[in-house]
């Protein structure tokens, strides 16, 4: 990859963080200019939101971000468009996992304080509807080609959830995982969901779809799996562990692991660009790992883009070119929504 510097000032202002010494880093002292992988072009302000900012979701034909303010109670509404919050859905007990489902024109609201996944009016944000899960749900993915929402939710007898998003019901089994379901993707063609559960002994479960048959993949010597992207073209899952931080990618038919790096600290999600072949790493630390896919066993780290301590959330807009990171407020400094342009 050809690499010419360009580093910009709100970049510069962002390196809040240690860098390993085989780090492919841009600092404030190094010499020359260079064009990274991600560039930060514009910081949205979220104001009158404290506390920890969770998973986004996105309504691309009203070009509208969706950030779930857990520590707020609230999911924050932007038009990414005109860079500001436009709307703020209240009312909400620890909202993660938002989802928006353009086919229905619906936004789903996984909340882990009571257990509830609310839907609201995609145009309006009118409360329509009120589901009970129990315990903790969290994660949600829709399932275009069964036109089914996925629930991740519950503790020691957690599993993942159907919902019927045309008539808002829970539908079909419940896929038991042994442990709370962190991050999970569920194949287009295939026939498996793959889930990240760490408290099964830090494992990846292969899920079964039609019969719920679960096989397990160790991560040997490694804990805490929560973040998942999955390049199903190629049978390709990454999961991303933070003690030690790493990227493990594993072959998704058998489950075998086909390369490991260290990747950003503490990370909490994790995106695959079809179109770059890169994932995408968000670190707590203060950076993003971007690495490249140069065939389905072989993977390099392009760089580590500096973010700002605290980052760990984020969304790949995939139509629009743009990654999006959820920056937490912090002393005068209000809650912000940071937009890296992505670069070929």
């Amino acid at each position: 990859m050809k690499k010419v510097f360009v580093v910009g000032g709100l970049a510069l202002a962002a390196m809040g963080y240690l860098a390993s010494p085989d780090s492919k880093m841009v600092s404030a002292q190094t010499p020359g200019r260079e064009i990274l992988p991600l560039q930060l072009e514009e910081q949205i302000p979220v104001p009158s939101v404290a506390g920890r900012l969770d998973h986004f979701s996105a309504d691309a034909k009203r070009r509208r971000l969706f950030v779930s303010a857990l520590g707020n109670n609230t999911v924050e509404v932007i038009d990414v468009f005109a860079g500001r919050v436009i709307h703020s859905i209240k009312g909400l007990a620890q909202p993660q996992g938002p989802l928006y489902v353009p086919a229905v024109d619906k936004l789903y609201v996984a909340n882990a304080e009571d257990g509830k996944v609310r839907v609201y009016d995609g145009e309006t944000y009118t409360l329509r509807k009120t589901l009970d899960f129990g315990k903790d749900p969290d994660n949600m993915r829709y399932d275009e080609s069964s036109k089914t929402i996925f629930v991740g939710f519950g503790g020691d007898d957690g599993g993942i959830a159907m919902i019927d998003p045309k008539t808002d019901e829970r539908t079909g089994q419940v896929y038991k995982t042994e442990g709370h379901p962190e991050s999970f993707q569920v194949e287009a063609s295939g026939g498996h969901i793959f889930v990240n559960v760490p408290d099964a002994d830090n494992v990846v479960e292969s899920i079964d779809k039609k019969t719920g048959a679960v096989t397990k993949w160790a991560l040997k010597k490694l804990r805490a799996n929560y973040a998942m992207a999955l390049n199903e073209k190629d049978h390709r899952l990454f999961t991303i562990t933070r003690k030690t931080p790493m990227m493990v990618v594993l072959d998704t038919q058998t489950g075998k692991e086909v390369a490991r790096l260290r990747a950003a600290g503490e990370c909490d999600d994790v995106f695959f660009d079809a179109s770059r072949n890169r994932i995408y790493v968000i670190g707590g630390e203060g950076i993003i790992s971007v690495f490249e896919q140069k065939d389905p066993n072989h993977y390099e780290l392009v760089a580590n883009v500096p973010s700002s301590v605290g980052i760990r959330t984020g969304y790949f807009f995939a139509k629009r070119d743009r990654f999006y990171v959820g920056v937490p407020a912090k002393g005068n400094e209000p809650a912000q929504v940071w937009t890296y342009e992505a670069e070929d």
